[in-house]
């Protein structure tokens, strides 16, 4: 697992003796000694200790809520084999792009290795290709000083970013710093949006797996490309793929799809820090970075599937509605979901088992975004509407921007405008 490390060297404060927008604030400012339940591991004294701890593959202190969930392991020789094939895509991906798309998705769907899937989430996500046509743009950002509005808010979120996990335990760290500086430089890159708190753990995930430089340019394209309109001031691209996951449900699961109406339970109540967060703060780890490699490769759907899977297995059944009986058991089931069905290879089965196909989400977008132009008089920023100086509409989000992928055998191709 690739650990990132600052490239540039201490800073020295800005005129007045402010360390406000640098590195060194993060473990000198007064926001230094606020304690909480969830930071209690950074502080000085315990993350002197912190070597005595067993952390588990994944980087998390064994026992803590990172680290659980069953693991499926795979066989030694089967890892080393799908790395070689790995290798050997990567190195040729132009070729790959242009000719195997299908068998692209089918490795992706087996897991990408371990020891390389920070570098493919960037070929992927078309995060190596933004790095390359922006070279010393993220160094640019960096060393600039930053809106205060917005550094405030970043530094009192980081601590609450996976605090058992290796890279974020200590506060002030490495990972810290490199996740503020991430998160800095994407609300001076897009100004106009700033900073959104659920995309600090997508940010944390990236910084997992590859340096705070390719971390960034990852985050745009999930801002801009998977989840574009998500982190928004108003979360208007949410509340339409709320409805979009909400009318499918009636096709995946009529029973789930009941409870929920009868209800009245709106979808921002249950989706909102699914989506936004990619579900890195629900599942157990081995099954996020599972879906994280499914999303890389084929979009948004992806979450939409995952999405669907839950509510399916966890409000599917007449006998789990009865446990159900009113908004707030509902509401505690979804938040206190069966460790069955989130286990890794449980959940990518029935994701990618799911009978929803592409063409139907994308039939589904575009008859709630007609509707939401018919109640509200406007088009919500996101998916499917022009970006900034964008002439007509924004690609599909249903496939990765770093790789257009066909539609799966029996599945009819969606025309692209």
């Amino acid at each position: 697992m690739a650990k990132s490390s600052g490239e540039n060297g201490p800073r020295a404060p800005a005129a007045g003796g402010s360390l406000s927008g640098t590195r060194e604030s993060l473990a000198q400012g007064p926001d230094a000694a606020a304690t909480d339940e969830l930071s209690s591991l950074g502080s000085d004294s315990e993350a002197n200790g912190f070597a005595e701890r067993r952390i588990d593959k994944f980087g998390f202190i064994v026992g803590s809520q990172g680290a659980e969930g069953a693991l499926e392991e795979v066989p030694l020789e089967v890892l080393r084999q799908r790395e070689s094939k790995w290798l050997d895509m990567l190195n040729n991906w132009d070729k790959w792009m242009a000719k195997k798309h299908k068998k692209i998705r089918l490795r992706c769907q087996k897991g990408i290795p371990p020891s390389l899937r920070g570098r493919a989430w960037q070929y992927l996500s078309g995060g190596k290709v933004k790095l390359q046509q922006n070279p010393g743009k993220f160094d640019e950002l960096d060393m600039s000083p930053g809106d205060p509005k917005w550094l405030d808010v970043i530094e009192r979120d980081l601590h609450r970013q996976f605090p058992f996990h290796e890279m974020f335990v200590s506060r002030g760290g490495h990972g810290q710093q490199d996740l503020f500086r991430v998160l800095k430089a994407y609300t001076l890159y897009r100004p106009e949006e700033g900073y959104c708190q659920a995309q600090a753990p997508i940010a944390a995930v990236l910084l997992m797996h590859m340096p705070a430089e390719q971390a960034f340019w990852c985050l745009v394209q999930i801002c801009e490309k998977y989840l574009p309109g998500y982190y928004s001031e108003k979360l208007e691209a949410i509340q339409l793929d709320g409805e979009i996951l909400f009318s499918l449900l009636q096709k995946v699961s009529p029973v789930a799809h009941k409870h929920l109406s009868r209800q009245k339970i709106d979808p921002l109540l249950y989706m909102t820090e699914w989506f936004m967060c990619a579900f890195a703060r629900t599942l157990p780890w081995s099954s996020v970075l599972r879906v994280w490699d499914m999303f890389f490769c084929e979009g948004v759907k992806i979450i939409f599937r995952v999405g669907l899977v839950l509510l399916k297995h966890a409000l599917g059944s007449p006998e789990k509605v009865k446990a159900c009986q009113g908004q707030y058991e509902t509401i505690e089931r979804l938040r206190s979901l069966s460790p069955k069905i989130m286990q890794e290879a449980f959940l990518v089965q029935e994701v990618v088992e799911l009978p929803v196909t592409e063409r139907q989400i994308e039939r589904e977008h575009l008859i709630q975004l007609r509707r939401w132009q018919e109640t509200r008089g406007c088009v919500p920023k996101g998916p499917g509407t022009p970006g900034p100086g964008t002439p007509g509409p924004s690609p599909s989000r249903l496939s990765s921007p770093g790789l257009s992928l066909p539609p799966l055998p029996g599945e009819p191709d969606v025309p692209r405008e």
